[in-house]
């Protein structure tokens, strides 16, 4: 009988399990919001939506901001939950450097043919600022919202300039919220993206794509970051 070694690692640990609970309770509690929020204003009744099979709900001004509250309340504790998270252990990796503005437009210029795309740590220059853009607008939509829940407490009077001012805030912020949302998801039309879609399910991401493309990440990668070889038989 003889071995054959399949020992070399296939794939690569990039997303603990707690980053992508924080992540898909930020993204379905942020699409929740949306659909709700645009509930209250209501459109829903005014263009027909309501009026489709199983979406009479979508009009009750009264269940949607329910529905609203409740997403919210999820949002901030997942919000609380990532910082906290990142704190305590150091990991801020995603946070913003000086010089991925030239280095976001360099990967750019790269995938549409023009020079070498310059190597990369954990994540792509343009990753670590479209963190921060979403990220500051959910802040924003956060802070915000509670001024909003705050105001409609019984027994609560509040400046009415604070109120018009907290409220669009939080409406312009939604609408940063949506756009990066969109170019979030556009940015994976791209196929050298496509890779990293693995690793918000399985955690995981090719061997070969992090050495190629993260090469600076891939050279501080811990052994417990590489998934455990093993070993084939042959007869």
């Amino acid at each position: 009988m003889s071995a054959r070694d399949t020992s070399a690692p296939r794939r690569i640990l990039r997303q603990s399990f707690e980053n992508r609970l924080s992540h898909w309770l930020i993204a379905i509690s942020t699409f929740v919001l949306i659909f709700s929020g645009f509930g209250q204003m209501p459109m829903y009744a005014r263009y027909g939506i309501a009026a489709l099979p199983g979406m009479a709900w979508a009009a009750d001004y009264h269940l949607t901001l329910a529905i609203h509250y409740l997403a919210g309340a999820v949002l901030v504790f997942a919000v609380v939950f990532h910082v906290l998270g990142a704190v305590l252990t150091e990991r801020y990796t995603i946070v913003p450097r000086r010089g991925d503005v030239k280095e976001s437009a360099q990967i750019i210029a790269a995938m549409l043919g023009r020079g070498e795309e310059p190597p990369s740590h954990k994540y792509l220059a343009e990753q670590r600022l479209a963190y921060a853009f979403i990220g500051a607008n959910i802040l924003l939509v956060a802070l915000t919202g509670i001024v909003k829940v705050v105001k409609n407490l019984p027994g609560i009077e509040m400046n009415n300039t604070v109120i018009f001012i907290s409220t669009t805030i939080h409406n312009v912020a939604a609408v940063f919220i949506i756009l990066g949302i969109v170019g979030h998801l556009a940015a994976f039309l791209i196929k050298a993206n496509r890779a990293l879609l693995p690793a918000m399910f399985s955690g995981y991401v090719d061997r070969a794509y992090a050495e190629e493309r993260h090469p600076l990440w891939y050279t501080e990668l811990r052994p417990e970051q590489v998934e455990p070889a093993s070993m084939e038989s042959d007869t």
